[in-house]
């Protein structure tokens, strides 16, 4: 898949949860790709393979198992590795798969391995996640206590006397 699938489909996922780590795990979905740019610069007499080391699912678990259980900074580093973990899973959906491990020379292709990277069907999978994902989002956000760092109520603020007229008319048309 193409960056901006993971991007998006990493950072919906991660505003479900946690809006506030969406720039980590969005920053995690692209990881796999440029650590191989990375390992190429260091490693310059060796050849680096695509959806290789870089790829495999076991380090990202491991990772956010690290990140979740051992030390973490403001759960940071977890959803870093979740990131790279669903780049993982939206790989694994493409005709070439993606690897689990060291143990094995073999990719793993989810749902048959039908998605071929930038054709319509990989734009739809992205679509139906971030759709999914932002209804879920705004149900939680429409229930009594919902809140949602970056859409502000701001007339439902003014009403409650939270916040003065002149706040409100300044700030009624920003969405984040």
């Amino acid at each position: 898949m193409r960056w901006i699938s993971h991007i998006a489909i990493a950072g919906s996922i991660c505003a479900v949860f946690n809006p506030a780590a969406v720039p980590a795990a969005v920053l995690g979905s692209t990881a796999p790709d440029w650590f191989e740019f990375v390992k190429r610069a260091v490693q310059r007499n060796r050849p680096v393979k695509h959806r290789g080391s870089t790829h495999y699912l076991v380090g990202w678990v491991a990772a956010a198992l690290f990140g979740l259980l051992i030390w973490d900074w403001r759960d940071l580093v977890y959803w870093f590795s979740v990131g790279g973990a669903i780049h993982w899973f939206c790989d694994a959906l493409t005709v070439s798969g993606a690897p689990v491990g060291w143990w094995s020379d073999r990719r793993v292709t989810l749902f048959g391995g039908k998605v071929q990277t930038g054709r319509p069907s990989e734009y739809l999978i992205t679509f139906l996640v971030v759709l999914l994902c932002a209804i879920l989002v705004w149900q939680r956000e429409s229930t009594p206590g919902g809140f949602l760092p970056f859409f502000y109520d701001w007339s439902g603020l003014y009403r409650s006397g939270l916040i003065d007229g002149s706040e409100w008319k300044s700030n009624r048309f920003k969405l984040f």
